[in-house]
This record gives structure tokens, sequence and C-alpha cells, in this order.
């Protein structure tokens, strides 16, 4: 059926009937617009409208639809034909019009899905429920797409879509969280012990430590080399005053302001807020933090921190010979060579990483060694 001759047509019988399309419309009840449509090739007219608009141009449906006048030995011919193009013309419709259903209801469970994200937090499984609703519903507006299709293809291609479409969320999912620090949507399985909960997803598995405290942090395990066991655990955020961090901050000099504010912002006690002064002459860094030390002396907090602090500062500041830490209670100091002599790995911890994870962070959550060690130091 073609629609640009048959507007041709309607433009040329109404013009012979001394007809304007703003007229030719009131006459239906219509739009002016509509008019337009038609004469543009840009649509047909409706079915209920067809015999009327026939009557006022004084022409049969057979030469509508035809888009010419039909002659006596045509009619037939062209009334057959007619009759088929119009089925095809109606059915074809139909599939647009389902077409467009079909992608509405995709488009709205990809909608669902966005807004799961975006109303809930990640550590909530309605974030995980909603999406996995919008998912299906857009997998079912997928379906519909793909009706003219046998359904064996159309189980084949809904499937295929839905596992495209949910490899991309855990991707999108895991790449939330290594960029946030921040559980996974789609954690399978969810153990939560005293002080750590542990997410095991498809791509990674995501240890929760220190959970709703001032310290907590996310380790992102990709390999999965890690267990409950395993996993470095110490009392403070590790993500900041872990040596992978730190070690932005390493000086062969104190002194550098910039440099020796960074690195006390990222060690321990920071939290509770800090002025800091040099002594040139003696280098010595002097740090007044502003807290009371018996009021954070929980565990062993106090003295984990000031052990893992000095220990830190004289590994990552080469001349930096004292150190003083003070609180509106009691002040706390200690020299290198206090440290060179009773910290028995501290040699070892120097200008390497892993050491200092073996013989320093570890060793914090001695209980007994950080005692011993913190009065031989300060004491």
């Amino acid at each position: 059926m073609n629609q640009e001759k048959i507007g041709k047509f309607i433009a040329s019988v109404r013009k012979e009937q001394n007809l304007t399309q703003e007229e030719l419309a009131e006459k239906l009840g219509i739009t002016s617009k509509a008019v337009s449509k038609w004469e543009c090739g840009k649509g047909l007219p409706d079915a209920s409208i067809m015999i009327d608009l026939c009557k006022i141009l004084k022409i049969t449906v057979n030469d509508l639809l035809s888009g010419e006048k039909v002659t006596k030995e045509q009619y037939q011919e062209k009334l057959e034909a007619n009759i088929i193009d119009t089925i095809d013309y109606s059915n074809k419709k139909d599939n647009e019009k389902n077409k467009k259903i079909a992608k509405i209801i995709m488009l709205f469970g990809i909608f669902i899905i966005f807004s799961a994200f975006s109303m809930f937090s990640s550590d909530s499984s309605w974030g995980a429920i909603y999406s996995i609703l919008g998912l299906m519903i857009s997998v079912i507006g997928f379906y519909l797409f793909n009706l003219k299709k046998t359904i064996i293809q159309r189980l084949l291609l809904s499937g295929g879509y839905l596992i495209l479409f949910f490899l991309l969320l855990i991707s999108i999912d895991y790449t939330n969280v290594i960029l946030n620090n921040v559980p996974p949507r789609y954690s399978y399985l969810i153990t939560t012990s005293e002080d750590m909960i542990v997410y095991k997803a498809p791509l990674c598995n995501v240890y929760r430590i220190n959970r709703n405290t001032k310290n907590e942090y996310y380790i992102v395990d990709t390999k999965k080399d890690y267990n409950e066991n395993t996993i470095p655990i110490t009392p403070f955020n590790r993500s900041k005053s872990g040596i992978d961090n730190l070690l932005k901050f390493k000086s062969k000099y104190i002194g550098d302001n910039s440099n020796d504010s960074h690195l006390i912002d990222s060690l321990p006690l920071s939290e509770y807020g800090y002025v800091f002064q040099i002594d040139d002459n003696n280098l010595e860094l002097i740090i007044n933090y502003n807290i009371t030390d018996w009021y954070i002396d929980n565990n062993k907090y106090l003295e984990k921190s000031l052990l893992y602090n000095t220990v830190a500062i004289f590994s990552l500041i080469d001349n930096a010979q004292n150190l003083t830490f003070n609180f509106s209670g009691n002040n706390y100091k200690t020299s290198r060579v206090k440290v060179a002599e009773e910290y028995p790995y501290f040699k070892d911890i120097i200008n390497n990483k892993d050491n200092f994870n073996k013989y320093l962070e570890n060793k914090i959550n001695d209980n007994e060694f950080v005692e011993v060690i913190f009065n031989k130091i300060f004491k």
C-alpha cells in the first residue's frame, strides 16, 4: 500500500471538491494536522472514518486504497489487491504497536534497575532485589519485542539478553566496589562476626573490617587469596593508615610541613584532631592531639596507635630523631635511638613494605607484645 500515492490522491480529489484541509477536517470531526499527515504520505485515515471521507470526496474505498480512480475493468483486480494490502498494513501497524509496548516494558525495567542503584545503598538487600526485578521486566519486554520469531529463537535470544545484562550489572557492581570501597550488591553469601562482615560475590570477596566504627575499612580480594583467618586486620583504617598509602609521604627530611601534615593525617589518632610543630634543633616532631589519652584507651587503642605511629614516622622520615605526643592528660616522648634499640624488627621494617605489614601491622594485634614494647619505648 503506497501511502505517498494515496496522500497525493486525497489532496487532488479534495481540491476537485474545492475543500481546504481545514474544511475537510471539520466535516470529519478531526484536526487539519491529520489531513496534512495523510496528504504528505505519513499515515492513512482510520478505518472508522474512511467511508465518510470517501463520501465527502465522492470516491470509492477502492479508489482511496488504490490511490487513483479505478475503472470498471480494473475494479475486481484492484479490490483483491487492496484487501491483501490492507491486511498487511494492519498487521504491520499491530507489529509496530506491539514493538513500541515491548520497548516501553524494556525501558521501564532498566529504569527500575538504575532507580534501585540510586535509591538503596550497596549494603541494602532491597537494591539487589529491585534491580533483579527490573532485569526480569526488561527480559519480558525483550521477549515481546521478538514475537515474530519462533518460540525457540525467542527463548534463546531472551536467555542471551538475560545473561549479558546480568554480567553487565555484576561488572558495574564490581567497578563500584573497587572505586568506592563499598559492599557488593550481588553477594551470594554474607557472613558476619563481631568486627567483620564478609561478602562473597561472583568476581570478588569483600571484607568489611571494624564495621560501624571510625576505622571501618574494606579489603577487596579479587584473586580470592584470603579467608577470614588470613585477611589483614588492624584496629585502624587500613586503607588510610596502611603502608600502601603511607609510602606516598616518605621523606628524607623533617620540616616539609605539607608532607609531614599528610603523613600525620593518615596515621591513627588523626581522627580526633591535632596540631603539630617541628623543633629543628632536635629534629623533633611534636604532635598535640585534641583529646585526653585515657579516653581512647579501649583495648589498648592508645598504646597500639602510638607504637604504630612512632615506628611509621621513624621509618618514613629519614632524619627524624625525636617524637613527642601530647594529650590533655599525659605526654609521651621517645627517640629514634630508643626505637631502634627496643623495637626488635625496626631495621627490617625500614624500606620494606612486606616487613612493615609483617612486623608492625600484624604485631599490633598482639596485646602482650604491644604492652611490653610500649613500656620499653615510652616509659
